[in-house]
């Protein structure tokens, strides 16, 4: 697997999504990679905290425009999530694969009581994840300047931010009044 790839559309389809961003969670136990792409945004400060449940309980409530992380979701771990989020915030997160289809929607329909918007994304490399918005849709506010003059970049750019929500008819079928868009 490509690293780069992933640690590119995790960070930048967030940071890229939501209007004004200036303060970045990334929860993960290896987040070198998603620090190298953070540094490429200039005036976003960023935080990294371990991929646990405890450490987030720590992290003081409305703190964070953008979440980034690597925690297995559970119905205490999104609540957290919401807690820490501003009121336009948004979440990137991973999830179990699209074929588990029960267990995504258990995690999509907690999500739906915190946020607007929630959409699975290909990460470029076989995987997705979830984004969760409580504000910015991830295709119609995308910020093209801000991914424009992104520079050191591999993969990511302003054509496969929004091509990267595109769903095959059986993710539609599968997830039709769950995924919200």
């Amino acid at each position: 697997m490509k690293e780069f790839i992933y640690n590119e559309m995790m960070v930048h389809v967030a940071v890229c999504t939501n209007k004004t961003p200036k303060n970045v969670l990334i929860i993960s136990n290896n987040a070198d990679g998603f620090v190298t792409e953070m540094k490429k945004h200039d005036g976003i400060s960023y935080e990294v905290i371990a991929a646990t449940a405890n450490a987030l309980r720590e992290v003081k409530d409305s703190a964070f425009d953008v979440v980034i992380s690597e925690l297995d979701s559970d119905a205490a771990v999104l609540a957290h999530f919401n807690r820490v989020l501003k009121d336009d915030g948004l979440l990137v997160t991973k999830h179990p694969s699209l074929d588990n289809v029960e267990d995504n929607k258990q995690i999509m329909q907690i999500l739906g009581k915190y946020t607007k918007i929630i959409m699975p994304f290909n990460l470029g490399n076989g995987e997705t994840a979830l984004l969760a918005s409580k504000e910015y849709h991830p295709t119609a506010d995308i910020i093209l300047h801000r991914t424009d003059m992104l520079d050191g970049l591999e993969f990511y750019n302003c054509d496969v931010h929004p091509a990267a929500f595109a769903m095959g008819n059986n993710v539609r079928k599968a997830y039709l009044g769950v995924i919200k868009n």
